[in-house]
């Protein structure tokens, strides 16, 4: 049986965040619950997660039934860190379920919701028209979620490669992450978009993009 939607209180922000247990998500929970502009943050997630104060709520879902939660769209700013690889997700299908389908949803409801605003993590060179299927994803998904009529400020952030602990071990991505800091330093002017990025940071560029009154 779900719990109860969460009931908005008069004072403060509140938060939704979808896909609180990766990378930025743990991140973005962090700076959330200890923002003092916030007296509530909502994380759905896919399996149980210890509540870290009195304004954290973790709730369980089936994302595959995310329209059945409607109800935890009613929020001021909604935050998406979705997202899968290629091989955990095994195949093309799988994956554009995760990084398109629950995340175009979720803004849909949010849209219905009249969420104040709301900001997810594309990726640097995301291209509807892009021969590489993971960009071509991201960038059909920027289109999808810009062109939803009555959506208000829908943002994006497109870091490059993320730096940070992952609970997955991820060999491609520990290698690329050593050869990019090397040559960081290099990449200046419309090439510094390229250079890696922490979690911390895309967490705080999200925060930085809500509407906040």
């Amino acid at each position: 049986m779900k719990p109860d939607p969460v009931t908005l209180t008069p004072s403060g922000y509140s938060a939704l965040v979808l896909g609180a247990s990766g990378l930025v998500g743990q991140a973005l929970t962090d700076r959330l619950i200890q923002d003092p502009r916030y007296n509530q943050v909502t994380c759905l997630v896919r399996r149980p997660m210890p509540s870290r104060n009195a304004k954290h709520r973790p709730v369980v879902i089936d994302f595959a039934n995310l329209q059945a939660y409607e109800g935890y769209f009613r929020v001021d700013h909604l935050y998406i860190c979705l997202g899968t690889t290629l091989k955990a997700a095994g195949s093309r299908a799988a994956f554009r379920k995760v990084d398109f389908e629950y995340i175009h949803i979720a803004a849909q409801l949010a849209r219905s919701q009249q969420v104040r605003s709301l900001v997810w993590i594309s990726s640097v060179g995301a291209n509807a028209n892009s021969l590489n299927f993971y960009l071509r994803t991201k960038g059909e998904l920027e289109n999808a979620i810009f062109r939803l009529p009555g959506l208000k400020g829908a943002s994006a952030v497109r870091p490059s490669l993320l730096i940070g602990e992952r609970k997955m071990s991820r060999p491609v991505e520990r290698i690329s992450t050593v050869i990019m800091k090397w040559i960081s330093p290099v990449l200046m002017g419309p090439w510094r978009k390229y250079r890696p990025v922490s979690a911390s940071e895309v967490a705080k560029r999200m925060m930085e993009l809500q509407a906040f009154e």
